[in-house]
């Protein structure tokens, strides 16, 4: 019987995706202001922690609850790796460290790997569909905003592997639904993908005193502070809307 996974979750996380999106961080990149210091910090953060998922849903892929999620197509690993050497250059590894939070949320998608190897679904639902949803959106942005040369250091929104990313959400969330799961289980997926959305939001948080000291305290102020929502800031809610339609 389907316990309804996909729409939980689209349900159960609509106020911790609002507040990610109100992060001081996601407002002035939403805005166009992406600066490239604290942007690739969040790379080399992403790249360690889509390592740990990967890495764990591959061990798991034959899991009776997991395994029918295992879409190697999604795998974000390499694509991180060509931007990081695009950032850093080719000894991007020596350079590249994981922050605090960053170290928190590996360390919990390796927890939960070892002790309720289901929940790892919260985290592959938090970050793949975000970035399926609103990557050609972000990638436009980046590019913009730090002058990039065409593709290169926007790897990480190309999934080359995905002809048709609406016919693949919604094969994803039909097989979501199809999950050899109870309510209970489903109900703490649900929870922990609220944790997910916390640790990514403790990330962003982590990021904006860089972007402050790179774009200065007026314009992050400028750039963050809550008006009354005239025509440019009803198309910067619309934009955010389109990151993470429902699956």
């Amino acid at each position: 019987m389907s316990t309804n996974l996909a729409t939980k979750l689209r349900e159960g996380t609509k106020k911790a995706h609002t507040m990610a999106e109100n992060m001081g961080f996601i407002k002035c990149f939403l805005k166009g202001t992406v600066e490239k210091g604290s942007y690739r910090q969040l790379a080399g953060n992403l790249y360690f922690v889509y390592s740990a998922m990967e890495e764990e849903m591959e061990r798991h892929q034959n899991h009776p609850i997991l395994g029918p999620l295992y879409f190697p197509e999604l795998n974000r690993k390499q694509s991180i790796e060509q931007d990081l050497a695009f950032y850093y250059g080719s000894n991007w590894r020596e350079e590249v460290t994981l922050s605090p939070v960053g170290q928190e949320y590996v360390n919990r998608i390796r927890e939960i790997s070892n002790e309720q190897p289901e929940l790892l679904i919260s985290h592959l639902y938090t970050r793949y569909m975000g970035d399926l949803s609103g990557g050609q959106i972000l990638k436009k942005i980046a590019q913009t905003a730090m002058s990039l040369p065409e593709g290169q250091g926007t790897k990480f929104y190309e999934f080359a592997d995905i002809s048709d990313e609406k016919a693949f959400k919604a094969n994803y969330r039909e097989t979501m639904d199809n999950l050899p799961i109870d309510e209970a289980t489903a109900d703490r997926i649900v929870e922990e993908a609220n944790a997910a959305f916390g640790m990514n939001m403790k990330m962003f948080n982590e990021l904006e005193g860089s972007l402050i000291k790179a774009i200065g305290q007026l314009l992050f102020n400028t750039l963050t502070r809550r008006r009354t929502q005239g025509s440019t800031e009803l198309a910067t809610a619309a934009t955010a809307k389109r990151l993470h339609p429902p699956l």
